[in-house]
């Protein structure tokens, strides 16, 4: 099913580059965000949680700049190998888990005064998944948004099952989820 918010992929694959991007690159990390995950969509219901999130750095331009140009070349398929193999930026888990690793992080900011921020990632896949080879396997993005106030308070989205295509048509790219609504994130707090 199609999202409405598939622009917050085009902010990570921008066709050019913002001078307030490159701005926000320099926003200080380590950023530690805590935040209430509740699982709105049609799989696992109910599975609601506290998230953890870490940025330990941003992305660069020349990271995006990637990003993108796998994406737009050699299409999702590639862009899940350039997503794996790029470094580590941070990570996401559950306060009783380990962190997944997290490979893209960008910041803007936003006329407020607060952030946008937005996390791209691989997903995980279990030993079952991997052996029974579902459709789900064919949804391999984990993409988070999140917006802060200058408080550093907030709320976001996090897409686990995710997958990207192109639009010629539209000339935007264009995001789907396997389930029907992404987890809402909500009291999203900086802890410093």
């Amino acid at each position: 099913m199609r999202t409405r918010w598939h622009t917050i992929v085009i902010g990570i694959l921008a066709l050019s580059g913002s001078p307030s991007t490159l701005l926000a690159q320099a926003a200080p990390a380590p950023l530690r965000l805590t935040a209430f995950a509740v699982n709105m969509s049609n799989i696992a219901t109910g599975a609601n949680s506290q998230v953890i999130i870490q940025i330990d750095r941003w992305s660069s331009a020349a990271d995006r700049d990637r990003l993108k140009a796998v994406f737009l070349e050699k299409g999702p398929e590639r862009l899940l190998d350039a997503v794996q193999n790029s470094p580590r930026v941070g990570f996401v888990r559950l306060p009783t888990s380990l962190g997944w690793d997290l490979r893209y992080a960008q910041a803007d900011p936003l006329e407020d005064g607060g952030q946008r921020i937005v996390i791209l990632t691989d997903r995980p896949i279990g030993s079952l998944e991997a052996r029974n080879q579902p459709r789900t396997r064919d949804y391999p993005f984990t993409l988070i948004q999140i917006q802060l106030d200058r408080g550093g308070r907030g709320d976001g989205r996090m897409s686990v099952a995710t997958k990207f295509t192109y639009d010629v048509q539209s000339n935007s790219v264009v995001l789907e989820n396997y389930s029907t609504e992404p987890v809402r994130l909500q009291n999203v707090q900086v802890n410093r």
